[in-house]
Protein backbone atom coordinates (compact mmCIF):
# COMPACT_ATOMS: atom_id res chain seq x y z
CA UNK A 1 0.00 0.00 0.00
CA UNK A 2 1.31 3.29 -1.32
CA UNK A 3 0.27 6.29 1.20
CA UNK A 4 0.31 10.21 0.00
CA UNK A 5 2.93 11.58 -2.73
CA UNK A 6 3.85 14.62 -1.86
CA UNK A 7 6.60 16.30 -4.66
CA UNK A 8 8.29 19.18 -3.49
CA UNK A 9 5.50 19.18 -0.37
CA UNK A 10 2.52 19.29 -2.80
CA UNK A 11 0.08 16.58 -2.91
CA UNK A 12 0.83 14.35 -6.22
CA UNK A 13 0.13 11.43 -7.82
CA UNK A 14 3.01 10.19 -8.29
CA UNK A 15 4.13 10.98 -11.36
CA UNK A 16 7.72 12.87 -12.54
CA UNK A 17 8.25 13.35 -15.91
CA UNK A 18 10.06 10.88 -18.27
CA UNK A 19 13.09 13.80 -18.22
CA UNK A 20 13.78 13.80 -14.84
CA UNK A 21 17.23 12.71 -13.68
CA UNK A 22 16.33 9.49 -11.62
CA UNK A 23 14.56 8.34 -14.89
CA UNK A 24 17.42 8.85 -17.69
CA UNK A 25 20.17 8.81 -15.60
CA UNK A 26 19.70 7.66 -12.03
CA UNK A 27 21.02 10.61 -11.15
CA UNK A 28 20.06 11.59 -7.55
CA UNK A 29 20.26 10.12 -4.02
CA UNK A 30 17.33 8.69 -1.10
CA UNK A 31 16.79 8.13 2.51
CA UNK A 32 14.47 5.39 3.83
CA UNK A 33 12.93 6.08 7.12
CA UNK A 34 10.91 3.69 9.23
CA UNK A 35 7.89 4.77 10.83
CA UNK A 36 6.23 3.30 14.54
CA UNK A 37 3.08 4.31 15.41
CA UNK A 38 3.41 7.48 13.00
CA UNK A 39 6.61 8.68 14.11
CA UNK A 40 9.67 8.41 12.06
CA UNK A 41 12.91 7.07 13.76
CA UNK A 42 16.51 8.62 13.52
CA UNK A 43 15.24 11.04 11.42
CA UNK A 44 17.74 13.33 12.06
CA UNK A 45 20.32 10.69 11.18
CA UNK A 46 18.46 10.17 8.12
CA UNK A 47 18.30 13.80 7.01
CA UNK A 48 22.12 14.26 7.91
CA UNK A 49 23.31 11.47 5.29
CA UNK A 50 20.78 12.81 2.99
CA UNK A 51 22.27 16.25 3.37
CA UNK A 52 25.89 14.57 2.95
CA UNK A 53 24.55 12.28 -0.07
CA UNK A 54 22.99 15.67 -1.80
CA UNK A 55 26.30 18.31 -1.53
CA UNK A 56 28.30 15.21 -2.83
CA UNK A 57 25.87 14.99 -6.15
CA UNK A 58 25.87 19.01 -5.93
CA UNK A 59 21.87 18.85 -5.62
CA UNK A 60 20.45 21.51 -3.37
CA UNK A 61 17.83 20.18 -0.73
CA UNK A 62 14.90 22.16 1.03
CA UNK A 63 15.26 23.67 4.42
CA UNK A 64 15.52 21.20 7.02
CA UNK A 65 12.48 22.08 9.00
CA UNK A 66 10.83 21.94 5.85
CA UNK A 67 11.47 18.39 4.29
CA UNK A 68 11.11 17.01 8.22
CA UNK A 69 7.43 18.15 8.18
CA UNK A 70 6.98 16.29 4.52
CA UNK A 71 8.37 13.48 5.99
CA UNK A 72 6.41 13.77 9.63
CA UNK A 73 3.25 14.19 7.60
CA UNK A 74 3.21 11.36 5.40
CA UNK A 75 4.32 9.34 8.25
CA UNK A 76 1.73 10.27 10.18
CA UNK A 77 -0.92 8.81 7.84
CA UNK A 78 1.39 5.56 6.97
CA UNK A 79 1.09 4.54 11.10
CA UNK A 80 3.88 2.22 10.62
CA UNK A 81 5.94 1.50 7.13
CA UNK A 82 8.69 3.03 5.58
CA UNK A 83 8.43 6.62 4.12
CA UNK A 84 11.14 7.38 1.16
CA UNK A 85 12.68 10.70 -0.02
CA UNK A 86 13.82 10.61 -3.15
CA UNK A 87 15.99 13.87 -4.34
CA UNK A 88 16.88 14.13 -7.99
CA UNK A 89 18.63 16.64 -10.23
CA UNK A 90 15.54 17.64 -12.14
CA UNK A 91 15.18 17.01 -15.82
CA UNK A 92 17.93 15.80 -17.46
CA UNK A 93 17.47 16.68 -20.91
CA UNK A 94 19.22 19.72 -22.70
CA UNK A 95 16.77 22.80 -22.74
CA UNK A 96 15.06 22.02 -19.94
CA UNK A 97 15.61 23.70 -16.48
CA UNK A 98 13.25 22.18 -13.80
CA UNK A 99 14.49 22.54 -10.25
CA UNK A 100 15.21 19.93 -8.04
CA UNK A 101 12.87 17.13 -7.70
CA UNK A 102 11.95 15.54 -3.93
CA UNK A 103 9.49 12.54 -3.66
CA UNK A 104 8.54 11.79 -0.49
CA UNK A 105 6.21 8.75 0.02
CA UNK A 106 4.70 5.85 2.30
CA UNK A 107 4.38 2.60 1.98
CA UNK A 108 3.70 -0.61 3.80
CA UNK A 109 5.52 -4.22 2.82
CA UNK A 110 5.52 -8.00 3.57
CA UNK A 111 9.06 -8.88 5.29
CA UNK A 112 8.67 -11.17 7.88
CA UNK A 113 10.65 -12.87 10.58
CA UNK A 114 11.97 -15.36 8.91
CA UNK A 115 16.05 -15.39 8.93
CA UNK A 116 19.00 -14.54 5.86
CA UNK A 117 20.51 -17.13 3.55
CA UNK A 118 22.73 -15.07 1.60
CA UNK A 119 24.55 -15.91 -1.83
CA UNK A 120 28.09 -14.10 -1.88
CA UNK A 121 28.22 -12.34 -5.36
CA UNK A 122 31.30 -10.41 -6.61
CA UNK A 123 30.75 -6.77 -7.16
CA UNK A 124 33.27 -5.28 -9.67
CA UNK A 125 31.32 -2.43 -9.71
CA UNK A 126 31.87 -1.68 -5.59
CA UNK A 127 34.59 1.13 -5.42
CA UNK A 128 35.84 -1.27 -2.32
CA UNK A 129 37.66 1.74 -0.64
CA UNK A 130 38.95 3.37 -3.76
CA UNK A 131 38.59 6.94 -2.96
CA UNK A 132 36.10 8.60 -5.49
CA UNK A 133 33.30 11.72 -5.21
CA UNK A 134 30.45 9.69 -4.21
CA UNK A 135 32.00 7.00 -1.75
CA UNK A 136 29.61 6.51 0.99
CA UNK A 137 26.62 8.33 -0.73
CA UNK A 138 23.05 6.75 -0.86
CA UNK A 139 22.55 7.38 -4.33
CA UNK A 140 19.96 6.20 -6.78
CA UNK A 141 21.83 4.34 -8.90
CA UNK A 142 21.37 1.10 -7.49
CA UNK A 143 20.65 -1.58 -10.97
CA UNK A 144 23.94 -3.96 -10.18
CA UNK A 145 22.54 -4.42 -6.48
CA UNK A 146 19.48 -5.35 -7.68
CA UNK A 147 20.79 -7.77 -10.10
CA UNK A 148 22.72 -9.65 -7.23
CA UNK A 149 19.75 -10.12 -5.18
CA UNK A 150 17.94 -11.44 -8.06
CA UNK A 151 20.45 -13.47 -9.20
CA UNK A 152 20.46 -14.95 -5.44
CA UNK A 153 16.56 -15.25 -5.39
CA UNK A 154 17.10 -17.16 -8.67
CA UNK A 155 19.88 -19.67 -6.78
CA UNK A 156 17.07 -20.12 -4.04
CA UNK A 157 18.33 -17.65 -1.90
CA UNK A 158 16.75 -14.69 0.29
CA UNK A 159 19.59 -12.29 -1.12
CA UNK A 160 23.08 -11.92 -1.99
CA UNK A 161 25.99 -10.50 0.39
CA UNK A 162 28.63 -8.17 -2.02
CA UNK A 163 32.10 -9.36 -1.79
CA UNK A 164 34.95 -8.00 -3.87
CA UNK A 165 36.89 -9.33 -6.99
CA UNK A 166 39.67 -10.62 -4.17
CA UNK A 167 36.79 -11.93 -1.62
CA UNK A 168 36.75 -8.96 0.77
CA UNK A 169 33.39 -9.19 2.31
CA UNK A 170 31.75 -5.49 1.89
CA UNK A 171 27.87 -5.43 2.69
CA UNK A 172 24.26 -6.74 1.07
CA UNK A 173 22.76 -4.99 -1.31
CA UNK A 174 20.17 -3.02 0.72
CA UNK A 175 21.62 -3.81 3.72
CA UNK A 176 24.90 -3.92 6.41
CA UNK A 177 26.10 -7.52 7.46
CA UNK A 178 27.80 -8.20 10.58
CA UNK A 179 28.86 -11.51 12.58
CA UNK A 180 30.07 -12.87 16.49
CA UNK A 181 33.47 -13.92 15.81
CA UNK A 182 36.42 -14.61 18.83
CA UNK A 183 33.57 -12.95 21.23
CA UNK A 184 33.46 -9.85 19.56
CA UNK A 185 30.79 -7.93 16.74
CA UNK A 186 33.08 -7.70 13.64
CA UNK A 187 31.59 -5.64 10.79
CA UNK A 188 33.36 -4.05 7.49
CA UNK A 189 34.83 -0.68 7.98
CA UNK A 190 33.53 2.67 6.07
CA UNK A 191 36.71 3.22 5.20
CA UNK A 192 35.97 0.07 2.14
CA UNK A 193 33.27 2.37 0.42
CA UNK A 194 30.20 0.87 2.51
CA UNK A 195 27.19 2.87 3.16
CA UNK A 196 26.89 4.49 6.61
CA UNK A 197 23.90 2.74 7.83
CA UNK A 198 22.32 4.17 10.70
CA UNK A 199 21.32 0.67 11.79
CA UNK A 200 24.81 -0.51 11.90
CA UNK A 201 25.93 2.73 13.52
CA UNK A 202 23.03 1.87 16.55
CA UNK A 203 23.65 -1.45 17.14
CA UNK A 204 27.69 -1.02 17.18
CA UNK A 205 26.42 1.54 20.05
CA UNK A 206 24.84 -1.47 21.34
CA UNK A 207 27.74 -3.79 20.96
CA UNK A 208 29.66 -1.55 23.35
CA UNK A 209 27.06 -1.15 26.00
CA UNK A 210 26.40 -4.70 26.42
CA UNK A 211 29.74 -4.89 26.97
CA UNK A 212 30.84 -6.65 23.33
CA UNK A 213 34.19 -5.62 21.82
CA UNK A 214 33.15 -3.84 18.01
CA UNK A 215 35.96 -4.63 15.49
CA UNK A 216 35.66 -2.82 12.07
CA UNK A 217 38.09 -4.30 8.88
CA UNK A 218 38.50 -5.93 6.16
CA UNK A 219 37.91 -9.13 6.10
CA UNK A 220 38.14 -12.36 3.24
CA UNK A 221 34.92 -14.23 3.26
CA UNK A 222 36.85 -16.79 4.46
CA UNK A 223 36.34 -15.28 7.79
CA UNK A 224 33.16 -16.28 8.55
CA UNK A 225 34.52 -19.99 8.81
CA UNK A 226 35.26 -18.45 12.22
CA UNK A 227 31.93 -16.98 13.02
CA UNK A 228 29.06 -18.71 15.56
CA UNK A 229 26.48 -16.13 14.33
CA UNK A 230 25.99 -13.81 11.86
CA UNK A 231 23.34 -10.69 10.73
CA UNK A 232 21.80 -8.67 8.26
CA UNK A 233 21.17 -5.24 9.54
CA UNK A 234 19.31 -1.90 7.63
CA UNK A 235 16.00 -0.05 8.57
CA UNK A 236 13.84 -2.36 6.98
CA UNK A 237 15.06 -5.19 8.38
CA UNK A 238 16.48 -3.98 11.65
CA UNK A 239 18.56 -6.86 13.40
CA UNK A 240 17.91 -10.49 11.49
CA UNK A 241 19.79 -12.98 11.68
CA UNK A 242 21.78 -14.73 8.60
CA UNK A 243 21.43 -18.53 8.67
CA UNK A 244 23.11 -19.26 5.64
CA UNK A 245 26.36 -17.71 3.73
CA UNK A 246 26.58 -19.90 0.72
CA UNK A 247 27.74 -23.35 1.91
CA UNK A 248 28.38 -21.97 5.41
CA UNK A 249 25.59 -22.21 7.97
CA UNK A 250 24.57 -21.41 11.23
CA UNK A 251 21.34 -20.81 14.31
CA UNK A 252 20.49 -17.91 15.09
CA UNK A 253 22.49 -16.89 18.27
CA UNK A 254 22.04 -14.98 21.69
CA UNK A 255 24.21 -12.10 20.50
CA UNK A 256 22.32 -11.30 17.77
CA UNK A 257 18.91 -11.82 19.62
CA UNK A 258 20.27 -9.42 22.21
CA UNK A 259 21.63 -6.80 19.79
CA UNK A 260 17.42 -7.10 18.12
CA UNK A 261 16.13 -6.50 21.73
CA UNK A 262 18.23 -3.67 22.40
CA UNK A 263 17.44 -2.53 18.93
CA UNK A 264 13.71 -2.58 19.61
CA UNK A 265 14.29 -0.91 22.85
CA UNK A 266 15.64 2.01 21.59
CA UNK A 267 12.83 2.09 18.84
CA UNK A 268 10.29 2.68 21.85
CA UNK A 269 12.74 4.94 24.15
CA UNK A 270 12.92 7.71 20.91
CA UNK A 271 9.82 10.37 21.14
Amino acid sequence: MISQVLINGEPSDGRIPVTDSSVLRGDGCFEVLRTYSGRTFAIDDHLDRLDRSAAALGIGLPPRDELASWIDKIASELVDGAVRVVVTRGASVPGLDDPSLVVVFGHTWEFGDAPGRLLPVVAPWHAAGARWELAGAKVTSYAPNMSATRRAKAEGYTDAVLVTVGGIVLEGPTFSVAWVADGALETPGLDLGILDSITRRHVMGLARAFDIAVVEGAWNLERLDDATEVMALSTIREVQPVVEVGARTWNPGPVTAQLAEGFEGLINREP
